[in-house]
């Protein structure tokens, strides 16, 4: 028992510095070393997949509401120990960049299974101050967007509607200020 234990607590502290596994029912696995580190390469720019979903304070969320700004979506939910701990760094990228950046989160928790912590969600925005929308996610945008299968993941999408960086997993505040400051750097 204590060797599961030990096994479990090692596994938890490996996931909360990578990534969280988005389907699963067992405890979240850790992502590879690579995951953090370099972005998803997803070549040329790709039209960002348009989505309409329903915010945590029942509003209607729409990507193509925010054309001419700077979007970053992010893929996370409340259990998951990497979001938790980038939540921050959005927070003040909101504040910081505020005329010119939207972050949209789009919340994978449940109101099903043994992860159902849908209900979470409200309480989790108030304790951390959250300052940008939180929509709640379903399978079609995680189709939409090529499947999502940890998280965090984050999309960068450009003035013109177009995806120009993907991350999975945990992604460092630098990485996103210096791609925002470089597409606001373009604008002019």
């Amino acid at each position: 028992m204590l060797k599961k234990f030990i096994f479990l607590s090692l596994l938890g502290v490996s996931v909360s510095v990578f990534g969280c596994e988005k389907n699963s029912d067992k405890d979240a696995k850790a992502l590879s070393d690579n995951a953090m580190e370099q972005p998803y390469a997803i070549g040329a720019e790709k039209r960002a997949p348009d989505f309409s979903l329903t915010s945590a304070d029942g509003k209607n969320i729409k990507l193509s509401d925010y054309k001419g700004k700077i979007v970053i979506v992010d893929f996370w939910a409340t259990w998951c120990p990497p979001c938790r701990k980038g939540i921050p760094d959005l927070i003040a990228i909101q504040k910081e960049f505020k005329n010119d950046v939207v972050i949209i989160g789009i919340s994978l928790d449940s109101d099903q299974g043994s992860r159902a912590t849908k209900s979470k969600v409200v309480p989790f925005i108030k304790e951390y101050g959250i300052n940008y929308p939180i929509a709640y996610g379903d399978e079609k945008v995680i189709d939409k967007f090529g499947g999502i299968n940890s998280i965090p993941t984050s999309f960068v999408i450009n003035q013109k509607g177009n995806i120009v960086d993907t991350h999975i997993g945990l992604v460092e505040k630098s990485v996103f200020v210096n791609k925002i400051k470089s597409l606001l750097a373009k604008k002019k």
